[in-house]
């Protein structure tokens, strides 16, 4: 959903003249910034902190050529910086709180009443930095309709949830992994507007909804992703239901290999292929 709004922001950024476009992520907004930047020809910079960035983002970043500082500190402090540094330097701040991010990501909303042939009754959506349920309520508003939006945190990092920031957020599901969601207010107006609710599942049942997805949906995302599913499978929904999941599971796999079988060798013979694949039944 990024690349929605990614592709207006830079776009805008270029004919604004912007000499650069930068961001603090956990991690998709990274690559996505990295992405449109390299497609524009223009310079991208992203903040990401230390040590707390999914594989698969920090590789497609790097290969899209961006600059990639590590932040001794957390996503909220690298968007206060970031958001200092632009003060300084021609450079264009493409994390949601460019209203042009919103103006792409709304078309979900579109796509989705469109394929349904109307709105849902609910859509639950998970909520980091609360860009993506603001810029979905945008989205049916002007589509015409009105369905409730059930927004999750990680119970880790619920400051939604909380009614106040949270200074060291912790979960599983790095990409929200927010303490401090630059889109607060506008996702409390969206829960208000649309009679849904912001509410708070933990890790397990995160990692449960995860898992079910992939062994019976066939259906691989990353754990922040199947947040939506987890506060569904806890909270329950009346009516037409859609969960958005919101990025693939190759953007975390260290998550994967820690969750799922270990790989079973074998010798190259066909006792030990038949052993193998049988398991001695």
């Amino acid at each position: 959903f990024k690349d929605r709004g990614m592709t207006v922001a830079v776009s805008a950024a270029m004919s604004e003249g912007a000499e650069a476009v930068i961001c603090a992520s956990t991690g998709n907004t990274a690559a996505s910034a990295a992405a449109y930047a390299a497609r524009a020809g223009v310079r991208g910079v992203v903040i990401v902190p230390e040590g707390k960035i999914a594989t698969g983002k920090l590789a497609q970043a790097l290969m899209h050529g961006a600059r990639v500082v590590a932040l001794r500190g957390n996503f909220d402090q690298a968007l206060a910086l970031v958001r200092q540094l632009v003060e300084r330097h021609p450079m264009s701040l493409v994390n949601s709180v460019n209203d042009f991010r919103i103006e792409g990501q709304k078309t979900g909303a579109f796509e989705v009443c469109d394929e349904l042939g109307e709105a849902p009754d609910v859509l639950c959506i998970p909520v980091g930095n609360a860009g993506n349920v603001t810029s979905w309520w945008r989205g049916f508003q002007e589509y015409g309709v009105a369905p409730e939006l059930h927004g999750y945190q990680a119970a880790g990092a619920a400051p939604l949830v909380h009614g106040a920031p949270v200074e060291s957020p912790e979960t599983v599901a790095s990409a929200i992994r927010i303490g401090n969601p630059a889109r607060w207010e506008d996702a409390m107006n969206v829960v208000t507007s649309s009679r849904g609710a912001i509410r708070a599942v933990t890790d397990e049942q995160i990692l449960e909804a995860y898992e079910l997805l992939a062994a019976r949906e066939g259906v691989f995302c990353e754990p922040a992703s199947a947040a939506s599913v987890a506060g569904l499978l806890a909270h329950g929904a009346e009516g037409r239901v859609v969960c958005v999941l919101t990025g693939h599971g190759l953007k975390d796999p260290q998550t994967a290999m820690t969750r799922a079988s270990s790989v079973i060798p074998c010798d190259a013979t066909i006792d030990g292929v038949e052993n193998a694949v049988l398991g001695g039944e």
